[in-house]
């Protein structure tokens, strides 16, 4: 009984770093954390959420999903596509105008120039691969913003790594690289033992030790394609893996 107490006082001390660092690096990610939404000076809220992004490259680049901005704006009422921070300001959040720099629907994917001061941006992971059952977090504003822009952190695990297509909305949208994704069959994606709300969509999936982004939480396309069959929706959640977003921005990055 003593070397059972033993070998379990001795597994939850080696567990306890892990767990120690997962505060610290929610604290690091969360800055670089926005809500995606457009503004619009005449109605009430003038900020709308749409999902979740966060910054990348120089700080002024925000990486989200690309079906978070397809919503077309009513440009003649004044709504522009916008981001929120809830870095410290006196209203507590401060918004910014934003552009589309470039989509990759075959990933569902988006990148966004904002305006202003850079902030702080998100390292992408691009060292060992992923593993099943490797811890992962992720950070943002489910449930569209309905609890208030203050980001919410879920923790769980890659469950499993497995294939799908993402096909695009219209004919329209099928270019070269979209065909040859959907004649290549599928890529992969990451299922989470971690339940994210469609406000989680396009948000960060980082691992919990250094924070380095791994994922972008996709909470509509790939639900569409996987769980369709379902006529309620499981607590399953998935990710699109970040080398999909390097090789976009390595893409907008070229002259």
């Amino acid at each position: 009984m003593a070397t059972r107490r033993f070998l379990l006082a001795s597994s939850l001390l080696a567990a306890s770093p892990a767990l120690a660092e997962l505060p610290e690096t929610i604290e690091r990610v969360r800055p670089s954390v926005v809500a995606i939404g457009t503004y619009q000076q005449t109605r009430s809220p003038q900020f709308v959420m749409r999902g979740t992004g966060f910054v990348v490259g120089d700080g002024r680049q925000v990486a989200t999903s690309a079906h978070v901005i397809q919503q077309a704006l009513d440009e003649a009422a004044g709504e522009r596509l916008a981001i929120a921070t809830t870095r410290s300001t006196s209203s507590g959040v401060q918004q910014r105008p934003a552009r589309v720099l470039t989509v990759d629907r075959a990933h569902d994917l988006a990148l966004l120039r904002v305006e202003g001061q850079a902030l702080p941006p998100l390292t992408l992971h691009e060292s060992e691969p992923v593993r099943e059952g490797q811890s992962v977090a992720f950070t943002g504003f489910p449930i569209g913003g309905a609890l208030g822009l203050s980001p919410v952190t879920h923790r769980g695990i890659i469950s499993a790594i497995t294939p799908i297509v993402l096909p695009g909305a219209n004919a329209r949208q099928l270019n070269a690289r979209v065909v040859q994704q959907i004649r290549s069959g599928s890529f992969d994606i990451y299922q989470l033992d971690a339940t994210a709300y469609p406000g989680n969509s396009g948000g960060p999936l980082y691992e919990t030790s250094r924070g380095e982004v791994i994922g972008i939480i996709n909470m509509v396309f790939v639900k569409e394609s996987k769980e369709s069959v379902l006529s309620k929706p499981s607590g399953i959640s998935f990710a699109i893996p970040v080398r999909f977003l390097r090789e976009l921005m390595a893409q907008e990055a070229k002259p």
